[in-house]
């Protein structure tokens, strides 16, 4: 499982791969989102309060997605970091 790590703004990102996922987690102060999509990246993209929890909302567009997860940790979308391999996500 290949892992990048971003940060800034107080906030840690990680992408990995899993057998079945490509996964976005944030991490703000305990206040967690993750975003995921299927290991073949043709899928929409799930937002989740915790990389196991129960799926909030689908999206097609990456920015959506992200807007999400920022609402969910209390920033603005644009304060958080992106790991390269992970900026291709959406459809």
């Amino acid at each position: 499982m290949s892992e990048q790590e971003a940060s800034a703004n107080g906030i840690t990102a990680r992408y990995y791969v899993t057998e079945s996922e490509r996964v976005l987690e944030f991490d703000r102060d305990g206040r967690t989102a993750a975003v995921a999509q299927n290991i073949s990246g043709y899928a929409m993209l799930k937002v989740r309060p915790t990389v196991d929890g129960d799926e909030l909302e689908r999206y097609y567009g990456f920015d959506m997605a992200l807007d999400h997860a920022a609402e969910l940790l209390g920033v603005s979308p644009r304060d958080l970091p992106v790991p390269e391999d992970a900026a291709d996500m959406g459809m």
